[in-house]
């Protein structure tokens, strides 16, 4: 009884492994820019160039991306249109994190 009962399991575990993988967007570029932004935020608060409010709001609206890209996959697929959204967040999100730590505003 104990073997049929983990046959089972393995079978169905077996049959929906590759839906489950299939079904996962791939996005390694919209990740490693996601990554290489939250670098630039941390470095500008450690150095001083970032204020505390300054990097509360970068990190808003890096939590903004962060949903538009969960709310893309959901479906399964990222469509051109969804990949693009998510690029131009991150492109004004780059911006303002070049013009918050470029203002002249020091934290001490």
């Amino acid at each position: 009884m104990k073997k049929i009962i983990i046959g089972i399991a393995l079978f169905i575990l077996g049959a929906t492994a590759p839906t489950l993988k299939a079904q996962t967007p791939f996005t390694p570029g919209i990740k490693h820019q996601q990554r290489i932004e939250q670098k630039r935020i941390h470095h500008g608060f450690k150095t001083g160039k970032l204020t505390r409010k300054e990097v509360v709001r970068l990190e808003m609206q890096q939590a903004k991306i962060r949903q538009t890209k969960r709310c893309a996959k959901a479906d399964g697929v990222i469509t051109p249109c969804e990949r693009a959204v998510i690029k131009t967040e991150q492109a004004r999100a780059s911006r303002n994190i070049y013009h918050q730590k470029h203002d002249g505003q020091h934290r001490f």
